[in-house]
């Protein structure tokens, strides 16, 4: 049997700051799945396109990509393991959706400057891997 280590105060701190970041997203896909008719028709003409048109495996990537982030700080901080499992499903779902925007959608001519947080979202996510392997060598988790 593995005896896991006390994790320092810093591991605390990043783990509940992964979970709000992971809970913003939650928020941003509900915001996404249940947008009226009514927001949409208000959006400029490209924008409404992009929504109208975006097929269901994206709005599923979107789901699992943030879903399975918050479970997985929910993990973290449980200090379970499998939380690098659920990161590693959480950046594939992250993938998918930015493979959509960036190649097969003018994400890029629709969003502008907003192009920065997707990009910020694929680092956290790369970093919320690195980070729950590192919590697991060290055995904060098990």
């Amino acid at each position: 049997m593995k005896i896991a280590n006390k994790p320092p105060i810093w591991f605390w701190i990043i783990a509940i700051l992964a979970l709000l970041w992971n809970i913003m997203g939650v928020l941003a896909y509900l915001a996404q799945a249940y947008i009226t008719d009514e927001a949409i028709a208000s959006l400029p003409e490209a924008e409404q396109s992009f929504y109208n048109n975006m097929p269901a495996w994206v709005t599923a990537a979107f789901a699992i990509a943030v879903f399975a982030g918050a479970l997985g700080c929910i993990l973290l901080l449980l200090r379970k393991k499998i939380a690098s499992i659920l990161f590693i499903l959480s950046l594939i779902g992250i993938v998918m959706q930015t493979t959509y925007n960036f190649f097969l959608q003018d994400f890029i001519v629709l969003s502008g400057s907003r192009m920065v947080m997707p990009i910020l979202v694929l680092l956290v996510a790369i970093f919320l891997i690195w980070f729950s392997k590192r919590a697991t060598v060290k055995a904060w988790i098990s």
